[in-house]
């Protein structure tokens, strides 16, 4: 790996993939039945128990507008590490379609794909990683919205 060259992972999603570091993914576990939180919205699924942490896991197709709902057989959980400091939520989770597949990322792989439309909530920006699409996600955003859904802001 040469210094231009960073790991990531391309995650599944409903309708589409998400594209993060690598190093911002803790662990892929196997999707439990989550506790359901009072008056969420529809893309905040519930919490689920993670070692000692009620991890909130957001169905992220469903906040970026890539589909009305996610779920299925083939369903696994990303946990992400958070980046904003919350000590009540120092990880979150997303619900995935399948496993992960780490990638290679260099500047000539990775093409931003301008749609000249605005981008959805949660979405920082779209690219093509060899011609495939996919969203870059807003970390700082799904953060803020799941700790204004789970009432934690300050």
């Amino acid at each position: 790996m040469t210094s231009s060259e960073i790991r990531g992972v391309m995650i599944p999603v409903t309708g589409g993939r998400v594209l993060l570091p690598n190093a911002s993914v803790a662990e892929v576990i196997t999707l439990t039945t989550p506790d359901p939180v009072d008056d969420a919205p529809a893309w905040l699924l519930g919490r689920i128990p993670w070692r000692g942490w009620r991890l909130p896991l957001m169905a992220y197709a469903v906040l970026a507008g890539l589909a009305s709902e996610e779920g299925g057989v083939h369903a696994r959980v990303a946990v992400l590490k958070a980046l904003g400091g919350h000590p009540r939520m120092p990880y979150i989770a997303m619900l995935t379609q399948g496993f992960p597949r780490l990638v290679t990322l260099t500047p000539d792989l990775l093409m931003p794909s301008d749609s000249g439309e605005s981008l959805p909530l949660g979405v920082r920006s779209e690219v093509l990683l060899r011609d495939e699409p996919a969203l870059i996600p807003d970390l700082g955003a799904l953060e803020t919205s799941l700790l204004v859904a789970l009432r934690l802001a300050a």
